[in-house]
């Protein structure tokens, strides 16, 4: 792996191996002294061109870990303010001796065009309604954590899936993996071509609900259009929301993730966000161990102990 910009065209090893990586470092972080020397003396570029919290302190505290530095990049007070492109802006963060580029951008392809004009690892952190890799590999670890394994496990994406970029990527790492996956949502919201995604999809959420280990709920992408496609909130949420109701039909052990920011009382009930069956906040802890695991893989370090 020279950079990690996509789930579709990973292999199941080494999606398990990332996955091996990442419990490794689990413990890691569990340790007094967080930290390994694995990355000591290298330095990792932060840019993210759209907002991020999760993400973006995610993959700095993993870099940090590892022991590694950074340097954060904010558009809104770079030179792109004064018209320079976004070529001459990697370039010149690479110039400044970076090691690898951890790049979140609102246009779909932009890391993999940033890949192409530097000459060290990029990981893409999310680019428009495409794809948002770790965060599928950290969802992915949360899984197998809960249930040993994702083979044979039934998931139910449930909501915007034509404009999340976390839906696509959980999609096909979850069935390269070994998942049974179904897509949940109006059919406004499902795929345009659905039928080239390795899941089944249904506009039934409650034909499917009692079948489901793990229930993933997605938000409303009101900025991408997707609120445009129902009548109000309230209409949402009667027929796709985690209410109470739905959250007691699931099976005694099935469990609820979503990947944030959450939307309380239109996706997800706040008594469902707050149960101990709900994974949400172990998912945000997971992903620090992820973005550690990747960024370990593609920068060459060494474990030590």
């Amino acid at each position: 792996m020279n950079h990690f910009l996509s789930t579709e065209d990973v292999s199941r090893q080494d999606l398990t191996d990332l996955l091996d990586d990442a419990d490794s470092f689990v413990e890691v972080l569990a340790r007094p002294i967080p930290k390994v020397p694995a990355l000591r003396g290298k330095t990792v570029a932060t840019m993210f061109f759209e907002p991020s919290t999760r993400t973006k302190l995610s993959f700095e505290k993993a870099a940090k870990a590892l022991s590694a530095d950074t340097m954060s990049f904010s558009p809104g007070t770079s030179a792109l303010k004064k018209g320079e492109s976004l070529k001459d802006t990697v370039l010149t963060v690479q110039a400044m001796g970076t090691d690898a580029m951890v790049v979140r951008h609102q246009a779909t392809g932009a890391p993999w065009r940033i890949a192409e004009w530097v000459d060290q690892p990029v990981l893409n952190a999310g680019d428009g309604a495409h794809q948002h890799p770790t965060q599928a590999l950290l969802d992915a670890l949360t899984i197998r954590q809960r249930f040993g394994t994702l083979d044979g496990v039934r998931i139910g994406i449930v909501g915007d899936i034509r404009h999340s970029r976390v839906a696509r990527s959980d999609v096909f790492a979850f069935s390269t993996l070994g998942a049974e996956v179904t897509m949940v949502g109006p059919r406004t919201l499902l795929p345009i071509a659905a039928e080239d995604w390795p899941a089944s999809a249904t506009e039934d959420l409650d034909h499917v609900i009692s079948e489901l280990d793990v229930v993933y709920l997605l938000r409303v992408q009101a900025e991408r259009g997707g609120a445009s496609v129902f009548p109000s909130l309230s209409e949402y949420t009667k027929r796709f929301g985690m209410t109470r109701e739905r959250f007691a039909r699931l099976k005694p052990d099935s469990v609820v993730l979503h990947p944030g920011p959450m939307n309380r009382g239109v996706e997800i009930a706040a008594e469902v966000a707050d149960d101990e069956r709900s994974l949400i906040l172990k998912q945000v802890s997971n992903g620090v161990a992820v973005r550690m695991a990747v960024l370990f893989r593609l920068m060459g370090g060494e474990h030590s102990e």
